[in-house]
């Protein structure tokens, strides 16, 4: 069967007053940061310093490459395994490969080595990612929203920050201290998930064929939510790259072309929270959320694509990145709600796949257009994309608000 798409398919989980401590939750947001924040760190890294580290461009597109393509491939594996043994060891044995895959970056002058750290990051990333966004369901009980918007808050955090922070610490000690940084933030995190996380116990098996995981993939509320998500990471990843481009063509310094990625990651991390809330207490509903969402989005790669200046650029990047805040929320607590507790970590890790997808496609298809007719041709390929996917946005058999809701 097709997974329930109503409220009260997950009833809250039975873990009594540690449950309700948002202490127990803020390691799982920092999980989230770190996989964000390291893949976009050493990604910025990687193409700054590709030649003074010897690399020719198809090396560097294979090294940016390695990260994504773990996530796609394992995400679905670790987050089906978090069903069967439980999401906390996990989470915690995936941040310790992590911090131990990031040592191998201290070699980074050699690039076998700098390949191996990265390959190892990333298959580390596929497990504690999706394992943390099913945690992140299990705890929330009737406030996915609020709690989702704090996860995606977080993780967009990491995915605009990191290239900033990522370049401040290159500029300090090169490619060994980053990845020392690295390797530290993931440790702590393992450190703090184990201490502060509560044990979630694995769900009872259930015995899928073929056919059921088929109809489970491809189900309107599985598939709309996920290319809501992919094509909402695919403009950020499009507008992460090329925006900072746009400023610079049109006269900004480098701080003033940097600006443009932090007005978009703020408006992205301070929106989600707030989304998720409304969502929670019955005042917004997932499908016309998620459609103003990313309407917004194409609304705001339109702008940028078609008016010059600065102060156009600037209102592009705000309406993106409210766009990419409100409807990225949204369709994880869609997701996180109508399906079934005992697949939460698969559901959640195939989503986390479309996302990697979008990741990688957006920017692919505005960089592929742009080299045969121009950036803004690119763009607006991508904001037509964006504005389509408006469609497939799910809507939800029954209203969010539920007097079952957890207490506060």
């Amino acid at each position: 069967m097709n997974p329930v798409t109503f409220r009260g398919v997950n009833p809250p989980e039975k873990t009594g007053p540690a449950r309700r401590s948002p202490y127990q939750r803020w390691p799982l947001y920092a999980a989230g940061f770190t996989t964000a924040f390291g893949a976009h760190a050493v990604a910025a890294g990687l193409g700054a310093e590709s030649q003074d580290i010897g690399l020719s461009l198809l090396g560097l597109g294979i090294l940016l490459a390695l990260y994504d393509v773990a996530e796609v491939f394992l995400k679905p594996v670790f987050g089906a395994l978090s069903d069967r043994i439980g999401p906390k060891p996990v989470i915690v044995g995936g941040l310790l490969a992590f911090a131990a895959a990031s040592l191998a970056g201290l070699w980074a002058e050699q690039p076998g080595m700098l390949a191996a750290a990265r390959l190892g990051q990333g298959v580390a990333a596929s497990a504690f990612s999706p394992a943390s966004s099913a945690s992140v369901a299990r705890l929330a009980g009737n406030n996915t929203g609020r709690y989702f918007g704090r996860y995606g808050s977080w993780k967009g955090l990491g995915y605009a920050l990191g290239p900033l922070l990522g370049a401040f610490a290159i500029l300090a000690g090169g490619f060994g201290l980053l990845f020392s940084v690295l390797s530290g933030v993931a440790l702590v995190v393992a450190i703090w998930v184990l201490v502060s996380m509560p044990r979630l116990e694995p769900m009872p098996r259930t015995r899928y064929t073929l056919a059921d995981v088929w109809r489970q993939s491809t189900g309107k509320t599985f598939l709309g939510s996920t290319l809501v998500l992919a094509a909402a990471t695919g403009a950020l990843g499009a507008a992460v790259g090329f925006l900072p481009a746009l400023a610079a063509r049109d006269g900004l310094g480098t701080a003033g072309s940097v600006a443009v990625v932090t007005v978009l990651a703020l408006a992205s991390s301070a929106v989600q929270p707030r989304i998720g809330a409304l969502r929670d207490r019955g005042i917004l509903t997932d499908r016309p959320g998620m459609i103003a969402g990313l309407s917004c989005i194409a609304v705001g790669i339109l702008i940028a694509a078609t008016l010059p200046g600065a102060l156009w650029i600037y209102a592009a990047a705000l309406l993106i990145g409210v766009g990419i805040g409100v409807a990225t929320p949204l369709a994880f607590a869609h997701l996180a709600d109508s399906t079934p507790k005992a697949r939460l970590g698969r559901t959640m890790g195939s989503a986390e796949l479309g996302r990697e997808l979008g990741d990688a496609g957006g920017p692919l298809l505005v960089g592929g257009i742009a080299v045969a007719a121009g950036l803004p041709w690119g763009l607006g390929a991508l904001a037509v994309l964006v504005g389509a996917a408006a469609f497939a946005a799910p809507a939800a058999a029954a209203s969010h608000a539920s007097s079952t809701r957890e207490p506060r």
